[in-house]
């Protein structure tokens, strides 16, 4: 690769930190949450939804649990002004909910930010200041001081505002590219605001540190985090928040070690979306929690629908691997996984065991929704009969003898390995039952009387087509079912002998139903059958048929 010597560290490593968090293993409880889907969400869509439909995802947000929700820049854009006014006028803000909106630290904008939150109850005013050495020297042309300066001023502009607002308003303050920042510039500029506000246990003020462009390793931000709760003046009163971004695909880390060292509070957007790579995705963190056992606050147990309204809204789409959320996240097509994904759900069944342990899974699917057929397991050339008998036992209710199983999954690997393709649970049923269930060529029963002899024998009279042509034929037998074998044998000319009989009821809708499987075996070669009956005695016959009807076939052939 060339131009290598351009690139370097663009970060800043806090000296002193004790980095003690990292002998922690776990959050112990949920952080406080902020969506910025409505802003910083917004702004990174290649076209912004209108109205009504921002107001169905808020919506959206406020049945998730979000208690603090940022919504617009209302001071920079006009359409975003509107939509604030819309929540407030409308009544749309639960009593419950936060509006965060956000600001530059202008004092004109923030006077205009203060009136376009009149009328709520509850509003966090969020003014950033960029305070980095590239853009204090590229794009501003600030020293220190003069950055400082222009800080100070807009938080005694935000202070009066705060004391003339009619609502209960919390102060917010970024020092924007904090990550990118000295950390001791960084901490001197947030007292320098916090000196000003004056938070108090009552009335607390938050300071948020973003990951505006990620740079460094997630370690290395908290660290700085770590560094920044430490020398925040008043830490008692602040809330320190994060608002990691994306670029190295470290946003999920960065906010769970910032967490644990020291933060309170994580400002992301549902499935990450934002500028570049995105923002950190608040489902995946939330739902880190929940597979460890600990309350996230937000409720994703219809994640399906709450995928669905982001995608209509934004137009974006949610990537299929996707932690929790993507179509294919709780997915498996190999075959050994599939096998260990099956055992282990019926494991955890036999033995009523409450805690979550099935092997490939983290948690279960169907706690977030997704519990439709295709969530799970799913069929295709490297799949194994582990994933094709949990498709038939789950949804159809068939639990196949173990040598049949071997024989099915082979089938269904080659099937899906000819044509190139996924085989869905329907599909595979269809195959199942036209190989195996109720078969009816060449023969083709239509009726079986029984009757008891002497010595507990039993005479079996059996109305049947046979190669089309209409038959009554009788056997006799130490069963009823050894009375059939005997009868078909005499018919068809074949010997065979009867290797394995099993069955059981199918449940679900099918509970009034049996299902039989018969093994038979003729010159070293072996045929299943499958007999699905409401009587269990006809069930039985038809899969002794079905096996013999497989064997005729394949004699013709």
């Amino acid at each position: 690769m060339q131009h290598l010597d351009r690139y370097g560290k663009q970060y800043f490593l806090p000296q002193g930190v004790t980095m003690d968090f990292l002998r922690r293993d776990a959050l112990s409880r949920a952080p406080i949450w902020c969506s910025v889907d409505l802003r910083d969400g917004n702004q990174a869509l290649p076209v912004p939804p209108g109205l009504e439909e921002k107001v169905r995802f808020f919506d959206l947000l406020c049945r998730i649990g979000f208690k603090e929700i940022e919504v617009a820049f209302p001071a920079a854009f006009k359409s975003e002004l509107d939509f604030c006014r819309a929540l407030i006028e409308r009544g749309l803000i639960p009593d419950d909910v936060t509006i965060q909106v956000l600001t530059q630290t202008r004092p004109q904008m923030i006077e205009k930010t203060f009136d376009a939150i009149r009328g709520a109850k509850h509003a966090i005013v969020h003014m950033y200041q960029p305070v980095s050495p590239a853009q204090r020297e590229q794009i501003f042309h600030a020293d220190k001081k003069d950055t400082i300066a222009a800080a100070v001023e807009a938080a005694k502009v935000m202070r009066d505002c705060l004391a003339a607002a009619e609502g209960e308003v919390t102060p917010e303050f970024s020092p924007e590219s904090f990550s990118g920042t000295e950390p001791e510039f960084a901490a001197e500029i947030v007292n320098a605001v916090l000196d000003v506000w004056r938070p108090t246990s009552e009335r607390r003020a938050i300071i948020n540190l973003p990951v505006t462009v990620s740079y460094a390793m997630p370690h290395v931000y908290a660290a700085q985090v770590e560094y920044m709760c430490r020398h925040i003046n008043g830490r008692e009163n602040v809330i320190v928040s994060l608002h990691p971004h994306n670029d190295r695909g470290c946003a999920v880390a960065d906010s769970e070690l910032g967490l644990l060292a020291g933060a309170d509070r994580v400002e992301g957007t549902l499935f990450g979306n934002g500028e570049r790579t995105g923002n950190v995705d608040l489902v995946t963190l939330a739902l880190n929690l929940f597979a460890q056992g600990v309350d996230p606050k937000l409720d994703f147990s219809n994640l399906p629908a709450a995928v669905e309204v982001y995608e209509r809204t934004t137009g974006m789409h949610v990537p299929p691997r996707q932690p929790y959320s993507g179509a294919l996240a709780f997915t498996a097509f190999s075959g050994a996984h599939q096998d260990a994904i099956a055992k282990g759900i019926a494991w955890r069944q036999e033995h009523k065991d409450a805690k979550w342990n099935v092997p490939y899974l983290p948690l279960d699917p169907a706690d977030l929704g997704r519990n439709g057929e295709n969530d799970v397991i799913r069929i295709n050339a490297q799949s194994g009969k582990g994933g094709v008998e949990y498709i038939l036992e789950t949804y159809y209710h068939h639990t196949l003898p173990p040598a049949m199983r071997g024989e099915f999954g082979k089938t269904i690997k080659n099937i899906s390995d000819e044509s190139k393709k996924e085989l869905l649970p329907a599909d595979i049923y269809g195959i199942f039952t036209d190989a195996y269930v109720n078969l009816g060529t060449p023969i083709e029963i239509r009726k079986v009387r029984y009757r008891e002899e002497a010595d507990n024998r039993i005479e079996a009279e059996i109305s049947l087509f046979y190669r089309g042509v209409p038959q009554n034929i009788r056997g006799n037998g130490n069963g009823r079912l050894n009375a059939v074998t005997n009868a078909l044998k005499d018919l068809t000319g074949i010997r065979f002998h009867l290797e394995s009989y099993t069955e059981h009821a199918l449940g679900g809708q099918s509970s009034s139903e049996a299902a039989s499987y018969v093994g038979i075996k003729a010159d070293d070669r072996f045929f299943w059958g499958v007999g699905v009956d409401a009587d269990i005695m006809q069930s039985s016959v038809l899969a002794l048929v079905s096996a013999i009807d497989r064997l005729l076939n394949e004699n013709e052939k």
